[in-house]
């Protein structure tokens, strides 16, 4: 592949992309995991450091330097950072006897605040805390929005039925596969967008001729649509035109077309020649492309969803050639690789570049799927297994094997982002 020209919309229309793709992706998680009631505490696109933050409600937002995915993290699914812990030395503060705000540090500098030592705390389930204040015990309720503040840090506490272990399979599962299940949609909705563009080809039409060629000397032009050739009606294969051609080396062929609304005849003579491969074709040079008419709504969606099967089909059988090992490393492409094919894509046109999305959104959605550890697939299928065994497996169990999931998809991405970055050096 040539390294793509970098121009201006192509490098708007490649990060917009990929932001899109992973946003939705993400969203998906978000939405249905609010929906189920978790407290989702950040929501982000990318890995590593910040670079942008703001937060709203309940969650922070944010994005991320390195563009290689995003995540939603939600209450429970990892121990919590901040804690209270029985003996602590705290400051509450309350209105009547429902505590709102808990600080950690630097409880001397907090006016208007109660201080004491935690006797006892219950942030999940009763939601209760005592306090000895001054040789007194104080028992409070806490609000389940309260909030924790502590090494410059401010946490929302996560009651149990707040958090994602708490709450039923069936919710959890959706909000694992609702992340890929945006992607589908998108997907669907690109390809029907991409058929309706595209139309619904009804011939073959002339693109270009070459110059000197057989097809030039007989008249052709751009726009012609082929009809018949020697009698035989053409339709939209125009693989028939290749095989007619074949067969017909220096022999004159009759060609009917339609120019401008208008029927005409004209003679075409195949000639033998040499490719640049160094092998020899019989060709009248001629470049071919569908001639087509606006799709209907059946047609439209029809045929986008079609498109959209032929796809999965085409990224399964590429699965199929991993698992067999039928590839190199230079068969494989990383965010670099991706990045230069978008580029060149966008660059191509806007219909091919909506065509690609599709694909790409229905890759990211069915490769997230596979039961790979650090995947929503390897999440999915810990889900049915607690649903079959009427219990979780060992948090801290499912826990180690996402991550050397993920650092094995770590170390994948940085050997074929290396390599897709020696391919383009190396031109």
């Amino acid at each position: 592949m040539m390294t793509p020209q970098l121009t201006p919309q192509g490098i708007v229309l490649t990060i917009l992309l990929f932001f899109v793709l992973v946003t939705i992706h993400e969203w998906g998680h978000f939405y249905f995991a609010k929906r189920a009631g978790i407290l989702v505490r950040e929501f982000a696109i990318g890995f590593g450091p910040k670079i942008f933050t703001f937060r709203k409600g309940e969650t922070q937002y944010t994005l991320r330097l390195l563009p290689f995915g995003g995540y939603v993290r939600m209450a429970g699914e990892e121990p919590e950072t901040i804690t209270v812990q029985k003996g602590q030395t705290i400051a509450v503060e309350a209105k009547g006897d429902t505590i709102h705000r808990m600080y950690l540090d630097r409880i001397d500098e907090r006016l208007n605040a109660i201080r004491g030592e935690v006797v006892n705390a219950d942030l999940e389930r009763k939601l209760r805390l005592t306090l000895d204040v001054d040789g007194d015990e104080e028992v409070y309720k806490i609000d389940p929005a309260a909030v924790i503040t502590a090494r410059n840090q401010e946490i929302q506490i996560a009651p149990l039925d707040r958090q994602y272990n708490g709450k039923s399979v069936g919710k959890r599962a959706m909000s694992i596969f609702a992340g890929p299940m945006m992607n589908i949609i998108l997907a669907a909705g690109l390809f029907v967008a991409y058929a309706f563009m595209y139309g619904v080809p009804t011939n073959i039409a002339v693109e270009g001729v070459s110059p000197g060629q057989p097809a030039e000397e007989a008249g052709l032009r751009k726009g012609d649509i082929i009809y018949k050739i020697n009698g035989e009606e053409i339709g939209i294969d125009s693989a028939k035109i290749t095989r007619l051609v074949s067969a017909s080396a220096d022999q004159p062929m009759q060609w009917d077309i339609i120019r401008n609304g208008e029927p005409l005849q004209v003679t075409v003579t195949p000639t033998q020649v040499v490719t640049e491969e160094g092998t020899e074709a019989i060709r009248v040079g001629v470049i071919m492309t569908p001639y087509t008419r606006s799709a209907s709504l059946t047609e439209g969606i029809s045929n986008g969803l079609t498109l959209m099967w032929d796809s999965t089909v085409i990224i399964f059988q590429g699965f199929k050639q991993l698992i067999l090992g039928q590839f190199t490393l230079d068969d494989l492409g990383g965010p670099v690789r991706m990045a230069e094919m978008t580029m060149q894509i966008a660059n191509a046109g806007f219909m091919i570049y909506i065509r690609w999305a599709a694909v790409l959104s229905l890759y990211l959605a069915i490769f997230n799927l596979l039961p790979i550890p650090a995947l929503d697939g390897s999440r999915l299928l810990f889900l049915g297994i607690e649903a079959v065994r009427g219990r979780p497996v060992d948090p801290n169990r499912e826990s180690l094997v996402h991550f050397i999931g993920f650092a094995m998809l770590m170390l994948l991405m940085v050997a074929v982002t290396y390599n897709d970055i020696l391919r383009l050096l190396r031109g």
